[in-house]
């Protein structure tokens, strides 16, 4: 596969910490790495890879664990409120917003 850099520090310790939220969350329900690896569809050492945080696995395979324990729609929170990113834009827009005039129609001249 393709090799790219490290991630950052910061990225490592938050991907952890998602692990570890989904490796509590499967004990909370009393299921096995091999129940839910295999309802998920993957192998027992992907889902350890998923439940360690490994920067390796792709988010599909997170997914799928989620869905697995139920906590799927947990997705839809990540960059959900963005406020840096409304503020952002919102300093792009321009203050005031004029309406285009309508474009003119072409009349044909009589010769």
């Amino acid at each position: 596969g393709r090799s790219t850099s490290p991630p950052h520090p910061t990225v490592i310790r938050l991907l952890r910490a998602v692990g570890s939220q989904i490796h509590q969350a499967r004990l909370r329900r009393g299921f096995t790495m091999d129940l839910v690896a295999k309802r998920a569809g993957m192998s027992r050492q992907t889902l350890r890879e998923v439940e360690q945080g490994s920067p390796k696995v792709s988010l599909g395979a997170v997914a799928k664990v989620l869905h697995t324990l139920g906590l799927h729609q947990d997705l839809l929170t990540v960059a959900k409120d963005d406020d840096l990113g409304r503020r952002l834009q919102d300093a792009e827009l321009p203050t005031r917003v004029r309406a285009r005039a309508p474009k003119r129609k072409k009349t044909k001249e009589a010769t």
